[in-house]
C-alpha cells in the first residue's frame, strides 16, 4: 500500500516502501498548506522540481531538522549543501538515483528556474510509481515517461498562466496514461484555476480510462 498526502499547491508526502518523501514542500506561507514546516517530524526524502519559492519552500530547514536527504539537480543540491544541508544527491534530467531504497528518476520540465534546470519525477518504490511534474508545459515526450514508468499515479499542474491548464494538462494525462492523476498547482493565486472541475471534464473526454482523483490539501489518495 503506498499513500499520497497533497499539502496543498505542489507539495507532497508519499509513503511509499516504508519511506516518507517530500516533494516541493512549500508549507510556511503556503496558504492552501494543511500543516507549519515546524510540524513536520519525519522526513527521508527531500526532492525539489526546481528552486521558485513555491517549490523550493521549506525544504532545506526540514532536511537539516529531519536530517533527511535533499535531491535535486546538481546545481540546486549545491546550494543545500552551502546552505547547512549535510546529506545531498545532485543528479541530473534523464539520471536516476537510489537513495534509502526509494528510486528516484529524474526526467525534464519545461518551465524556468534559476539554478540549474526545472523538473519533474518519477519515485519508485517496491512495485509503485508516482510521477511528479513539477512546474512544466505539456510536452510530447511525457508519452515517453508513461511508457517507460508505467505510473500507477501522475500528479499533474492544472492551474494555468505559470503552467499548463486543463485542456493541455488533460492531454497530458492521454500521453502519460496513468492509472489515476492527481490535479496540484491551482487555487493558491487568483491567476490560476480556481476548480477542478473543467480539467475533470477533459480527462473523461480524452483519458476515460483514468481515474481523477480530486484532493483537498490535507487528504490522500491510496493505492
Amino acid at each position: 500500500m503506498a499513500e499520497v498526502t497533497w499539502l496543498g499547491h505542489a507539495a507532497f508526502k508519499i509513503e511509499m516502501g516504508g519511506k516518507t518523501v517530500l516533494i516541493d514542500p512549500w508549507l510556511d506561507g503556503n496558504p492552501a498548506s494543511p500543516v507549519k514546516a515546524s510540524e513536520i517530524d519525519r522526513a527521508d526524502i527531500v526532492y525539489v522540481t526546481h528552486d521558485h519559492g513555491d517549490h523550493l519552500g521549506d525544504a532545506v530547514n526540514i532536511c537539516k531538522r529531519t536530517n533527511a536527504t535533499f535531491v535535486s539537480t546538481f546545481e540546486l543540491g549545491n546550494y543545500a549543501g552551502e546552505s547547512g544541508v549535510k546529506d545531498v544527491v545532485g543528479l541530473n534530467i534523464g539520471g536516476c538515483a537510489e537513495v534509502k531504497g526509494v528510486k528516484l528518476y529524474m526526467v525534464q520540465a519545461f518551465h524556468t528556474c534559476l539554478r540549474g534546470a526545472p523538473t519533474g519525477v518519477v519515485v519508485e518504490a517496491g512495485s509503485k510509481r508516482v510521477y511528479h511534474a513539477g512546474d512544466t508545459g505539456l510536452f510530447g515526450d511525457m508519452k515517453l515517461i508513461g511508457q517507460l514508468y508505467k505510473l500507477d499515479l501522475a500528479l499533474l499542474p492544472i492551474g494555468g498562466y505559470y503552467t499548463m491548464g486543463a485542456l493541455e494538462a488533460a492531454e497530458a494525462v492521454r500521453l502519460l496514461k496513468p492509472k489515476a492523476v492527481v490535479p496540484m498547482h491551482y487555487k493558491t493565486f487568483p491567476v490560476l484555476a480556481q476548480s477542478a472541475e473543467e480539467f475533470i471534464k477533459k480527462v473523461k473526454r480524452r483519458a476515460p480510462k483514468v481515474r481523477v482523483a480530486v484532493l483537498n490539501p490535507g487528504e490522500s489518495y491510496r493505492f
